[in-house]
């Protein structure tokens, strides 16, 4: 395919959380605890925060307007306990800056829900799939199977996408990805969805690829480049052996000569950009 594709980075928003769910850095915890517990603040201070970019792209792509992940919904503006829950608003604080919301950032590229021929969902904790009901306009609103199967999970937050009409995809075998497994948006490879799990059962990444070059968005299998380049498993884990196979690949990916860049989605080094090729 020889007509270029264009990438936007957005950044729709922060999250707050203990570091232990990104890095598993559990120092000063006494008794020592699973990182997973450190991980939603269990005896834990508050200087173990950190406050993290929630990331959104959108692919310009000759065969259609993708977008991947969807940042904060506006209700978080108005009342985060409730739009969160209780529970989760103790795990994970959110800010959403005025005109920071993906319809927002849409609008300022002149695009609406209506124009996204697909819009994606990693994987369905609260800071990816809280704005989709913002979204709902769009033509097709995916996840994978196992990650649909897996909706009703207490680490999830149902009501985000309550009444949302998702079309959950299924991976294939595959020459792409750590688990060889991969569903292949528009048939050509271009835009390949690459199951990884670990993190969730359905986590992919997504693999954009384009006149001999390619880029990654991991979405949380790890949280910043550190994450693969020192194999640093986030926190909540619910299969460490494909996590281990999802980080691996990544640092190998990252090696290759045609590698525009491999981002995660709450990477704070990782600026709003767009990326062409």
């Amino acid at each position: 395919m020889s007509k270029t594709i264009k990438i936007h980075h957005l950044h729709c928003g922060q999250v707050q959380v203990d570091i232990a769910l990104p890095f598993r850095q559990t120092t000063g915890i006494i008794p020592k605890i699973h990182p997973a517990l450190a991980a939603i603040g269990l005896l834990r201070s508050k200087k173990h925060q950190v406050v993290l970019p929630v990331s959104s792209f959108l692919v310009e792509h000759p065969k259609g307007l993708v977008l991947l992940d969807t940042g904060w919904h506006t209700d978080m503006r108005i009342d985060q306990i409730k739009h969160l829950g209780r529970f989760h608003y103790k795990i994970n604080k959110g800010s959403l800056p005025e005109g920071k919301a993906i319809t927002e950032q849409l609008a300022q590229l002149g695009i609406t829900p209506k124009d996204l021929d697909y819009v994606v969902v990693s994987h369905l904790h609260s800071d990816h799939v809280s704005g989709v009901k913002l979204l709902t306009d769009a033509k097709n609103i995916i996840t994978s199977e196992e990650e649909w199967a897996n909706r009703k999970s207490r680490v999830n937050v149902p009501s985000m996408y309550k009444g949302i009409d998702f079309k959950p995809f299924k991976f294939s075998p595959s020459n792409y990805g750590p688990q060889k497994r991969a569903f292949d948006l528009f048939d050509d490879e271009s835009v390949l969805f690459v199951h990884y799990g670990g993190h969730t059962p359905g986590l992919f990444g997504t693999l954009v690829q384009n006149n001999g070059k390619f880029f990654i968005y991991a979405g949380d299998c790890g949280y910043a480049k550190k994450s693969w380049e020192q194999m640093i498993m986030p926190g909540i884990c619910k299969n460490e052996d494909q996590l281990r196979k999802a980080l691996e690949w990544e640092r190998i990916m990252s090696r290759q000569p045609n590698c525009i860049d491999i981002i995660a989605c709450h990477d704070t080094e990782a600026k709003p950009q767009v990326i062409e090729f």
